[in-house]
């Protein structure tokens, strides 16, 4: 548990010799934060060893599981991603490949996964394509990762993203390029659109696009959407920065930083209690009162989830001199929980699920609210189909097994380099 920087020493890193490597950075989806649910997840069995990292939440979890389990499995997690491991080891195809490729047709929902045996690679992302995953080289070597950013990282180059529904199989001491196997019957992409908004690290590329070029033209878009009159453009750093750049362009008022952040401050976002959520806001942003003080203020973040943190920055800025502030937000207000790998709370949590855009602003004491449309989202993304967006439109490609189901989805927090390495 912890931070990669603190758990991966200098002292670590020396023991851990081989040719191949598999990694991993969770933030809990299916099964609670806890050791016992630590990816990558390695196993030996009938063919060998086996290890499994897992980016996304399957919706049907609780139904394979409680298959296995009457079939006499025995699970040691809460995690989703253990279910793979069983399904694995139960098929009776004779190729490690094939039983792959078995266990991951069994499944629903959002998986990107990169599974690692003595011999083998093997890479697999669900055919609606939910959750980014790229392949890249460094010299001889292969690399899967989340995102393009961790090849970076290690000089490595970026060849393209595995595509929805593709089963990418490097064999070790084969030269070449990887075999690449189409086994799942085709489905309309769906890239996570929060990807662009929030989740990639700015300096990573999806599918072609720039992560951060997406996000300042979602802040010039909100500019033409949503102006105001200020004497200054403040992003919430980091997220919202590329975003207030875009707005500040667009709407010709001076770009500043309002807010100074602390980098020994962890995603605030993510923190499980609202007390420490609170408390972190303050931890992780010092207001620049020189900036701030008389002036009308534009603040730009990339999203409102709860609306507990817009609330603090809010009155951060009042608290720091600011004469007004309005708040605008470079996506659509987030109305529907997510099933397929993000942090968002049940419905009666978020706080746009009302629909009404006044008690939303009343509570956050802001001036006025903006928000980015849908359609100027996509607009700025350059093309209006090939992305979930259910946690704006309520528009499911896959909706849970259980009826009704309003479950904590979690996120895989993309730390050094991604979910995935």
């Amino acid at each position: 548990m912890g931070l990669v920087q603190d758990v991966f020493d200098a002292a670590t890193l020396d023991k851990l010799q081989g040719p191949a490597a598999i990694g991993h950075v969770r933030y809990s989806t299916a099964g609670d934060s806890s050791p016992r649910n630590a990816q990558p997840i390695a196993v030996e069995y009938a063919k060998g060893s086996i290890a499994v990292s897992h980016n996304g939440t399957l919706t049907n979890f609780h139904e394979i599981r409680g298959e296995l389990e009457r079939g006499g499995s025995i699970f040691e997690s809460s995690s989703d991603t253990e279910c793979f491991i069983h399904l694995i080891a139960r098929s009776p195809r004779a190729r490690v490949v094939d039983r792959i490729i078995e266990a991951t047709g069994k499944a629903q929902g959002a998986f990107s996964l990169l599974f690692l045996t003595e011999e083998l690679m093997v890479a697999v992302r669900d055919p609606f394509g939910f959750r980014p995953l790229v392949v890249g080289r460094r010299g001889m070597s292969w690399m899967v990762s989340s995102e393009t950013a961790s090849f970076d990282l290690v000089s490595g180059r970026l060849l393209r993203d595995v595509a929805p529904g593709e089963v990418l199989v490097v064999e070790r001491g084969r030269a070449g390029t990887p075999r690449s196997i189409l086994p799942f019957a085709p489905r309309p992409a769906r890239l996570c659109i929060f990807e662009y908004i929030y989740f990639a690290r700015p300096d990573s590329v999806i599918e072609g696009r720039s992560v951060y070029a997406a996000r300042k033209e979602m802040g010039a878009q909100l500019a033409r959407e949503q102006p105001a009159a200020a004497d200054v453009v403040i992003p919430v750093p980091d997220s919202g920065t590329p975003a207030a750049i875009g707005y500040a362009r667009e709407s010709r008022i001076p770009f500043e930083m309002g807010f100074i952040r602390s980098h020994y401050v962890g995603r605030t976002f993510i923190e499980p209690k609202q007390s420490i959520r609170h408390f972190g806001v303050k931890l992780k942003l010092g207001p620049v009162r020189s900036v701030l003080r008389g002036k009308d203020v534009v603040v730009v973040d990339d999203s409102i989830v709860r609306g507990t943190t817009s609330h603090k920055i809010v009155k951060m800025l009042r608290a720091a001199g600011a004469r007004s502030v309005h708040v605008r937000i470079a996506s659509p207000p987030t109305c529907h929980p997510c099933y397929y790998g993000i942090d968002t709370p049940t419905r009666s949590e978020l706080i746009a699920a009302s629909g009404r855009a006044c008690m939303v602003e009343s509570y956050l004491t802001a001036d006025s609210l903006g928000h980015l449309s849908l359609e100027g989202c996509l607009a700025a993304l350059g093309r209006r189909d090939g992305f979930c967006h259910a946690c704006f439109s309520g528009d499911y490609p896959i909706r849970p097994r259980r009826a009704g189901q309003e479950h904590r989805a979690r996120l895989i927090v993309k730390g050094l380099g991604g979910g995935l390495a």
